[in-house]
């Protein structure tokens, strides 16, 4: 899984930079989600392969820190990523006279660097707030790796004020995107309604439809972990969901974008074919 999400989000971001009809703003933020997801897997996978295998499976203080720092960075990245493409779908669907001048290559930048900068500055103070946290019953951390939940069970002192802190700050980046996604395809659900050929009608909707694919599934499993009561938890559960959006949902995104896009398509057929018939004729050449 980890190898087909290293490859798959690779292959997106190369074919995207091969195609000049490519260079567009919805395929420059579905570069940085492909760039996230490939970060987000890597923060957990590798080092849950090598606790597969050895015996030790101990983390430093500092190990623990730095993969919980960018795992919450990224997971929030992603979740303004995901919210700007589906602005970016109601500009192109809803305002598609206005859509050069909304969506400029200087507002994409900005966007793209307001999602990053925000989502490392609260990941930052989580981590901080997290280890200042007394840990006196236990130092197992009954999970795969490294993330809030299973600290607050693991800590002895009064975890309440920092429950409420993580629920605002997951309230206000995991619910406001998805407020945001939601009003948005209000808005084009409603202009695609009003068109009148049915053609019209698929076509649009075609261009949407991995967008709300990736974003049900990822935004799904994150509100299950992170808006449950503590009581109704259980760890077992909490890994499975856990592992869903950071291993699962890295490995399916780049191949729903992908099986549903014919220019990707087309771009990563043409150039293998290209690639192959090269190949074979410097075989040939040489053989020669």
């Amino acid at each position: 899984m980890y190898f087909i999400t290293l490859l798959a989000n690779l292959l997106l971001i190369i074919v995207v930079r091969l195609n000049p009809k490519l260079h567009t703003p919805m395929y420059f933020f579905l570069v940085n989600l492909s760039f996230i997801d490939i970060c987000f897997s890597t923060t957990v996978v590798p080092k849950l392969l090598y606790n597969t295998l050895a015996k030790d499976r101990s983390i430093s203080l500092l190990e623990c820190a730095v993969q919980m720092q960018f795992h919450l960075a990224f997971g929030s990245t992603e979740c303004f990523i995901l919210a700007v493409m589906a602005y970016d779908r109601f500009a192109a669907i809803c305002r598609p006279l206005h859509y050069n001048t909304i969506m400029s290559w200087k507002t994409c930048i900005n966007l793209a660097a307001v999602s990053w900068i925000s989502s490392f500055i609260n990941s930052i103070f989580q981590v901080i707030y997290t280890f200042q946290m007394s840990f006196c019953h236990t130092h197992h951390v009954n999970h795969f790796f490294c993330e809030v939940p299973p600290f607050l069970k693991m800590s002895c002192s009064d975890t309440w004020l920092h429950e409420v802190s993580l629920c605002i700050a997951a309230g206000i980046i995991v619910s406001l995107s998805f407020l945001l996604i939601l009003i948005s395809y209000i808005h084009i659900l409603s202009t695609i309604l009003r068109i009148r050929s049915s053609s019209g009608r698929y076509k649009a909707l075609s261009t949407c439809a991995s967008h709300v694919i990736v974003v049900t599934f990822f935004y799904g499993t994150i509100m299950i972990l992170y808006f449950r009561l503590r009581s109704r938890s259980s760890p077992d559960i909490d890994k499975s969901i856990s592992m869903l959006y950071s291993a699962v949902t890295p490995m399916l995104n780049p191949i729903i974008y992908s099986v549903r896009n014919k220019d990707v398509k087309d771009t990563v057929r043409k150039t293998l074919v290209k690639e192959v018939l090269q190949s074979k004729i410097m075989v040939i050449s040489q053989l020669n």
